[in-house]
C-alpha cells in the first residue's frame, strides 16, 4: 500500500488563527497517523514560474487514511479558523509504492 501526501502551499493572514489552527490540524494529523515532512524551510525555486513562499507536507500510511483524515471531526475543528488564519492551495498525491 503506497503511502500519501498532502501539500499545502500557503500565505498566512493572521497569526493567531494560525496558531489555533496550526494547534488542531497536528493534533488531528497526529491521531490519523500522518507526520510533517516538510513545515516551513526556505524554498529555492530551481525551474519553473511556482513561487510558493511556506510548504507543509504530511505523510500519511494511505489515500484512505489521508482522505479519512481530511473529511474527520477534529480537522474541521482546525478548518473553522482557516479562511482567518491563510490562504492555500492544497493537494493530495500518491506515494511510489
Amino acid at each position: 500500500m503506497a503511502k500519501a501526501y498532502i501539500i499545502s502551499d500557503v500565505a498566512f493572514r493572521d497569526k493567531g488563527a494560525v496558531a489555533a489552527c496550526r494547534e488542531l490540524a497536528a493534533a488531528s494529523i497526529s491521531r490519523y497517523g500522518g507526520r510533517y515532512i516538510v513545515r516551513g524551510g526556505r524554498i529555492v525555486v530551481l525551474e519553473g514560474k511556482w513561487r510558493p513562499t511556506i510548504l507543509i507536507v504530511v505523510e500519511f500510511p494511505s489515500r484512505a487514511v489521508a482522505e479519512e483524515w481530511y473529511r474527520s471531526p477534529e480537522y474541521a475543528k482546525a478548518l473553522a479558523y482557516r479562511d482567518a488564519a491563510l490562504d492555500r492551495n492544497l493537494i493530495m498525491v500518491d506515494g511510489v509504492a
